[in-house]
């Protein structure tokens, strides 16, 4: 018998006398011991039963006619009706064809511009000058949607720089790019895409720093030009990460960023600007359908929690992601 079946074998024939003397309650002598920890975090516990846990109760009224002067015990119960009703009205059915028009495209190209420029900004053996693009493209990100959405309405603009600069070297007509549907989605898009691939290309490239130099070397000695190491060694490498970020992004294919939309948007662009959230804010707290209004955002939380549940099974099975 070797050392370590021995230590097995004393380890289970003690382990009722262990247990013994831990007492029938070992939950009573670590509370009894650690007491001040718990009371420590007594504070934070209430405040996330009053503040995240506490507005739930709300959901009710997704189920009921709500009135405020009856309350939640005073409405009258309906049932799914107001579920019904979200495929019954053309906003709301037009709303979540925006949202998933908007978020999907912010996923695919919030995936390939920072892919590409983590990639070319490898490249760079300067480190000065690295240094300084991925600061002046990661700035951006801790801007707020208010600032930038300020910023964008003056360059924008009918008068803004961006249409001087069409009309005098195209002699076009100034474009409403804020106020016409059929340019309001692809300046979403972008704008979007201005202000976060820089947070992305951080992360992937992180990924290309990991790589081991050694496959760099290996592939020069074979002869691979720069370009021939990218697509085999480089992109390979970063094939998990690509993975993972893509298939957590399938949690937010229903959230297409309310600040964003709320801030830029207006009734001309409804057609084809409007998402779910916006226009869960306009129908309960501006047209008093709270009942409406609750069911849409409780549709829209309950297929984004399946997607997200799907999306982590997802990156565990294709690249070993799991949190816990």
């Amino acid at each position: 018998m070797t050392i370590s079946e021995v230590f097995k074998t004393k380890l289970n024939r003690d382990k009722p006398e262990r247990l013994q003397k831990a007492g029938k309650n070992p939950w009573k002598k670590e509370i009894k011991k650690n007491w001040p920890l718990y009371v420590l975090c007594m504070s934070a516990l209430i405040f996330v039963l009053i503040f995240s846990y506490g507005p739930m109760v709300g959901l009710v009224m997704a189920f009921q006619n709500y009135k405020p002067w009856l309350g939640i015990t005073g409405s009258e119960w309906i049932g799914l009706d107001n579920f019904a009703m979200i495929f019954q009205y053309e906003e709301s059915t037009q709303a979540i064809i925006n949202t998933l028009i908007i978020a999907i495209f912010k996923i695919v190209v919030g995936i390939i511009v920072p892919i590409i420029m983590a990639i070319l900004l490898s490249e760079i053996r300067s480190v000065g000058i690295k240094k300084s693009i991925q600061t002046l493209v990661y700035l951006p990100h801790f801007l707020s949607w208010v600032t930038v959405a300020g910023i964008m309405i003056d360059i924008l603009g009918l008068d803004g720089g961006v249409n001087h600069f069409i009309t005098s070297l195209f002699g076009t007509e100034p474009i409403f790019f804020l106020g016409d549907p059929a340019y309001f989605r692809p300046t979403v898009i972008i704008s979007d895409l201005w202000k976060n691939f820089g947070f992305g290309m951080i992360v992937y490239l992180a990924t290309i720093t990991g790589i081991d130099p050694s496959y760099y070397e290996a592939a020069e000695i074979d002869g691979a030009t720069r370009r021939q190491q990218i697509r085999h060694v480089t992109l390979p490498s970063m094939l998990p990460m690509i993975i993972v970020i893509s298939t957590l992004s399938l949690g937010s294919i229903l959230d297409a960023g309310f600040d964003q939309i709320f801030n830029l948007y207006n009734p001309l662009v409804y057609s084809t600007g409007d998402i779910i959230d916006t226009y869960v804010y306009r129908s309960s707290l501006l047209n008093g359908q709270y009942g409406f209004g609750t069911a849409v955002g409780l549709f829209k939380s309950g297929i984004s929690f399946i997607l997200i549940v799907v999306s982590y099974r997802i990156a565990y099975k294709l690249a070993n992601y799991k949190i816990f």
